[in-house]
């Protein structure tokens, strides 16, 4: 995420980048360099044919199936914590550690991959994952002890890392190679499966426990990893000559381990302090504020940092993107999980009929995932996002364990609506206000935002849950939900950079006029589309 890459002569891809008007079916920002026939081609309005051939199905296989593996395992879970805390004797504030020690490893692991492809070849960052992949799946499923089962869960997170932030680099390099700009509708599909399979992971999570045992949902991993290895080595194109790892100490600074190994300890604190909540552990809070302001002391120097907080801070618009998808997934994963707990052990249902309860839940957010991919705004889809987060928690705030099933059902589909919406919405806003040659890590912080909101998540259900879920505790995640959906609200309806007829840098668009960033910028809203300017 280098500030200096930024499409056009020191522009950059922020305020506007969102905006309704600003997103079309296929926005792409030309290369840094790139030849001007080339940038007109990749400006050509609609999916082409070329297009359709240069993004079609064996591209795109392998780069789905890979970018489901991280969101169904942070899903697929949830319907089997209840069975692996009984056979292991341990409690809902344990459990809890499953889920943080992925999404902690994932949080460091997704812009670390997302850097890694954008440096040395995505390909080679995708198999590496997959193979990763397998390896967790094997040690879970085998695991003798609680300790190992949370091993593998920080290899499963750092293995799935790999898939998306390289999916979304591939996709930049093909539209590089073809002239052709990345259809809307592909990153769509992209969102979809992402989305999808984390909709249907307590679905799915539910049905292994009940008919294989829990140590299924680990082993499930394993096929479904070799299948993507399989489907990268034959389709995937192979990664540019010059994308290759350096032998001469380059591309370890590149990558800045010191950076990352920063941002991995203070997250640690931070997540080990969170799990703790029913018992604050104040002392952690010391050496977590130490470790962030060493961290933010070191990425300021570092050349090549691993969090470009530089660029952050002049690219509000995708700062503010990461704020909204990090609080969006807070209460997303705050009902996800502790919906399903209360399932089981409140209102009395097994895993399969709990992941079954949910599945309403997941239809919706797969539905209207397909709408927000079909969508050529941002900020109505989010509106609506926002809106369902805070009246989905409200239906949840009137639950009892002795609710009719219909309620059960009614309430988890309508939590799915904002699942779908912001997913979609929220992707095609960072891959548009990206640093053109920096997707990958770009990518990869929009998942660590997504996964700091899922440790906090995790969290704040062992404080309310304690060792078992409750009708009070669901009420208060309820109340939490509604507080933060309102909030986002509030956000996305003063965030001018995703107001209608906004335009940015480094972006293309559709409509008439010019507009401004932060900078200065015009936009030439012809028949090839394409959009210029200068940010500040």
């Amino acid at each position: 995420m280098n500030d200096s890459a930024r499409p056009g002569r020191g522009g950059t891809a922020k305020e506007a980048a969102g905006s309704e008007a600003a997103i079309p079916e296929a926005a792409v920002p030309p290369a840094p360099g790139a030849p001007a026939q080339e940038a007109g081609a990749r400006t050509a309005p609609g999916p082409a044919t070329g297009s359709g051939r240069a993004f079609g199905a064996r591209l795109m296989a392998p780069l789905l199936l890979g970018s489901l593996l991280n969101p169904i395992n942070s899903t697929m879970i949830a319907t089997a914590l209840v069975a692996i805390g009984r056979d292991f004797h341990v409690g809902a504030a344990d459990t809890a550690w499953l889920i943080s020690a992925m999404y902690l490893a994932s949080a460091v692991g997704q812009p670390s991959m997302g850097r890694l492809a954008d440096r040395i070849g995505p390909r080679r960052v995708f198999v590496a994952g997959a193979l990763t992949v397998c390896a967790a799946g094997v040690l879970g499923a085998l695991a003798p002890t609680f300790a190992l089962l949370i091993v593998s869960r920080v290899v499963l997170g750092i293995g799935t890392a790999a898939a998306y932030p390289a999916a979304m680099a591939v996709l930049r390099a093909e539209s590089r190679r073809t002239g052709y700009p990345t259809p809307r509708r592909v990153l769509g599909r992209l969102s979809l499966a992402a989305l999808g399979s984390a909709a249907v992971g307590p679905t799915l999570g539910g049905l292994l426990a009940a008919t294989a045992g829990w140590r299924a949902v680990f082993a499930v991993n394993v096929p479904l990893a070799l299948l993507a290895l399989l489907g990268a080595l034959l389709w995937l194109p192979a990664d540019r000559k010059d994308a290759r790892p350096a032998h001469d100490g380059t591309a370890s600074a590149s990558l800045d381990p010191l950076g990352i190994a920063l941002f991995a300890a203070a997250l640690t604190c931070a997540m080990v302090f969170l799990l703790h909540l029913e018992d604050p552990k104040w002392l952690l809070l010391a050496p977590a504020g130490v470790l962030a302001g060493a961290l933010v002391w070191w990425q300021l120097r570092h050349p090549a940092p691993f969090i470009d907080l530089r660029m952050l801070a002049r690219n509000g618009a995708l700062a503010r993107t990461y704020l909204r998808h990090g609080l969006t997934y807070l209460v997303i994963y705050c009902v996800l999980y502790g919906f399903s707990q209360w399932l089981e052990q409140v209102h009395g249902a097994s895993s399969l009929q709990a992941g079954l309860i949910m599945l309403p839940m997941s239809l919706a957010a797969a539905v209207c995932s397909l709408m927000g991919a079909r969508t050529k705004g941002i900020r109505a889809p989010l509106t609506v996002a926002a809106a369902c987060l805070a009246l989905g928690s409200g239906v949840f705030l009137l639950l009892q364990g002795a609710s009719p099933l219909v309620a059960l059902l009614c309430a988890g589909a309508l939590f799915g609506i904002p699942q779908g919406l912001a997913s979609t919405g929220n992707q095609a806003a960072v891959y548009a206000q990206a640093p053109a040659d920096g997707v990958g890590a770009a990518a990869g912080l929009q998942r660590t935002a997504q996964y700091v909101g899922a440790i906090t998540a995790a969290g704040l259900i062992g404080l309310l849950y304690e060792q078992r879920a409750s009708d009070a505790g669901l009420h208060e995640i309820a109340v939490i939900g509604i507080v933060l959906g309102l909030l986002l609200l509030t956000l996305t309806l003063a965030d001018r950079s995703l107001r209608p007829g906004t335009t940015g840098t480094g972006t293309t668009g559709t409509g008439p006029g010019t507009g401004a960033g932060n900078g200065t910028g015009t936009g030439n809203r012809t028949g090839n589309r394409t959009g210029t300017g200068t940010g500040g």
